[in-house]
């Protein structure tokens, strides 16, 4: 904000002195009267304006340069840069035979050249950047883990999710994972979006992946790895899976599904969070709080401590009590376990 004021003002200054030089070129030799017109008119027209555009002719393209470099994978940026330096080379090489043609051209071409130049390096260097960087042997910026090395690549769900958080710290994922660039540049989209759920969405899977960079006890890595003819991230991530030979830590269904289908290994969250359920067998009696009614008739449900839920016939009479319910029957969905029971008759 300060910056921002700080720009207009010197924005008025520089505009203001602009449109009384402009008031001292019209007027001329006019009268004073209109002299002093043209001068002050120009010059707080120069002012105004200046206060108006300065920010959009400063800041703004800073600002918008800065995020456009920041979203950039560093292997471009790296292209980026050594196409502009081989192209400004070769328009050097070029200038002093350029200037000695013919006015005007001696003049105009070494500009032109460097201009063309620079873009062609910058062009080249962009559009095969994979294979110049393989030819050099080089591993820029691309983070390619080594042969050896154990990774699991995180989805932006399992990201956004949060668990994975808690399940880092046990021990249980052994070796660096790795969060692509594009699957952190959907997350900062997700937290951009106007509406406002999916954007607390976006804003927690940021949050959720500086803790993880802060509390993981293994290694948590951004990866600059892309994968340019895929344009899903969904896709990029099993490709990239299956050009690492690694396995993708999801709870998405369908990233599940078309991952299996290809030969990459899921680790799926929720799939880990069933697992580690209590294990509950028919006949056994536990206790449970009734806390809303069934679909069924009389049905009452309540939940377990882990989340699964209960479903208790003839329990609509007891919904807020806490009551001892014996296990009947017991149901492994997909999106879940499910629990029959009844509530338990004092013999």
């Amino acid at each position: 904000m300060i910056l921002e004021l700080v720009v207009r003002f010197v924005g008025m200054i520089v505009f203001g002195a602009a449109g009384w030089q402009l008031g001292e070129y019209l007027a001329g030799n006019a009268d004073p009267e209109y002299y002093l017109r043209y001068v002050v008119v120009l010059m707080l027209a120069g002012v105004a304006l200046g206060a108006l555009v300065a920010p959009w002719l400063t800041i703004k393209p800073i600002e918008f340069i800065r995020q456009r470099i920041r979203q950039l994978p560093a292997q471009e940026l790296v292209a980026i840069i050594i196409g502009l330096i081989v192209g400004l080379i070769i328009a050097g090489l070029l200038s002093p035979i350029l200037a000695k043609l013919p006015s005007p051209f001696g003049e105009i071409l070494p500009f032109v050249g460097a201009v063309l130049f620079s873009y062609l390096g910058i062009v080249v260097m962009i559009m095969r950047q994979q294979d110049i960087f393989a030819i050099i042997g080089t591993r820029l910026a691309s983070d390619v883990p080594s042969p050896d090395e154990r990774v699991v690549l995180l989805d932006t769900s399992v990201i956004i999710d949060g668990r994975i958080a808690d399940i880092s710290q046990t021990g249980f994922i052994m070796g660096t994972m790795l969060v692509p660039r594009f699957v952190l540049n959907e997350l900062q989209h997700i937290a951009d979006s106007p509406d406002a759920l999916r954007r607390n969405r976006g804003r927690r899977g940021l949050d959720m992946l500086n803790r993880l960079k802060k509390e993981s006890i293994v290694p948590v890595r951004i990866t600059d790895m892309d994968v340019p003819e895929a344009h899903d991230v969904d896709d990029k991530l099993v490709m990239l899976a299956k050009t690492l030979r690694c396995p993708i830590v999801t709870n998405d269904y369908n990233l599940n599904r078309v991952a299996q289908l290809q030969g990459v290994m899921v680790l799926n969250i929720n799939e880990l969070a069933n697992a580690v359920k209590s294990v509950l067998l028919p006949g056994e009696t536990i206790s449970v709080e009734i806390i809303q009614e069934g679909k069924e008739l009389g049905q009452g449900v309540g939940y377990l401590d882990d989340g699964t839920m209960i479903v208790v016939e003839d329990g609509r009479p007891y919904i807020g009590q806490t009551i001892p319910v014996v296990v009947k029957k017991v149901l492994q969905k997909t999106e879940g376990r499910l629990v029959f029971a009844q509530p338990r008759r004092n013999r």
